[in-house]
């Protein structure tokens, strides 16, 4: 991105100042920024996920392709990753690594060691983005918690603030993971169509704000929808969730999403969600952030919203996944 290019919106990084960015945002004070002015990833902000899989120490079990069949290897590869015109590009490269396929990269504001770069309880995060398209890319920003605190995925949370099936380049995700620890987890999602004419290709910005017992989401400032209703049961049965059934199962509301969460980005390739590339899937498909920018709201958050309207685990009518 060539400075002066922003096509009408925020003025290129160079000269966007941290007072300028405050006054955009009206009610919020910017309290952490990364505006990919540097000519590499700032380590001290950032950390990356490798490989093709995780470690699963409670059940002492390696989980390959993430938990989701995906067929990337992540690194920190410049071929995968790198500061560009004041932008960082992840780039999800058509090439083999240690049995896959792909490689990609992740990024994340907890290191591997476990360490926190940077968190946020409540608040206002966004991002601006292009983001690539094609059928079996599954780019995402989004959010998980510091601690399992309430148990495992996704009984302890996690926040989507832009989710892409490939092949839909018109239509953006926003959602939340609750519930119980997996197989059990409960998700709530909506999906956002774009102005016509736009696609996911283009600058878009993607936010957040996420208040004690509300959860809202925007893309470029257009409000999408508002979740105020979900729940956390850190029930087991030989290690597996089970559903709540009872009030009295279930962690004190605004459970799990009263917590710090960490920042995430990727592009995925492949796995249960997006399906597998096809061959006219375009590699390498990059993911261009322009800034992530994260605001606290002045004068603070007020008292906790009650639980809103909807249906209970327990309840008739209950549906693991509400999609809108």
């Amino acid at each position: 991105m060539a400075c002066g290019d922003h096509g009408g919106r925020a003025p290129c990084s160079c000269v966007r100042g941290l007072e300028m960015t405050t006054k955009k945002r009206k009610g919020w004070k910017l309290v952490w920024a990364d505006e990919f002015d540097g000519k590499s990833v700032d380590r001290s902000k950032w950390d990356f996920d490798l490989g093709n899989g995780f470690y699963d120490y409670k059940n002492h079990a390696w989980v390959p392709g993430w938990g989701n069949e995906e067929l990337q290897y992540y690194t920190h590869e410049p071929e995968n990753v790198v500061v560009r015109d004041s932008c960082l590009v992840i780039r999800a490269v058509k090439a083999p690594l240690h049995g896959c396929g792909y490689t990609s990269a992740r990024l994340k504001t907890k290191a591997r060691d476990g360490s926190v770069l940077f968190a946020k309880l409540y608040g206002r995060i966004e991002f601006r983005a292009k983001v690539p398209w094609g059928k079996g890319l599954w780019p995402a920003l989004w959010m998980l918690p510091v601690d399992d605190k309430y148990g495992g995925w996704a009984a302890s949370g996690e926040i989507d603030l832009m989710e892409i099936v490939g092949e839909k380049p018109e239509e953006v995700l926003n959602s939340i993971h609750f519930g119980s620890t997996f197989p059990k987890r409960s998700l709530i999602t909506t999906t956002h169509a774009l102005p016509k004419g736009s696609l996911v290709s283009d600058w878009h910005t993607y936010a957040v704000e996420w208040e004690p017992g509300e959860i809202r989401f925007f893309v470029d400032d257009t409000q999408t929808c508002t979740y105020n209703h979900w729940w956390s049961c850190g029930k087991l049965v030989k290690g597996a969730g089970v559903e709540a059934k009872k009030e009295a199962d279930l962690h004190p509301w605004p459970a799990p999403f009263d917590q710090p969460f960490y920042l995430v980005m990727n592009v995925a390739v492949g796995g249960n969600f997006p399906g597998a590339p096809n061959d006219k899937t375009k590699f390498p498909a990059e993911l261009v952030v322009d800034y992530v920018r994260v605001y606290d709201k002045v004068g603070g958050y007020g008292p906790l919203k009650p639980r809103g309207k909807g249906v209970m685990p327990w309840q008739k009518g209950h549906v693991s996944e509400r999609r809108t």
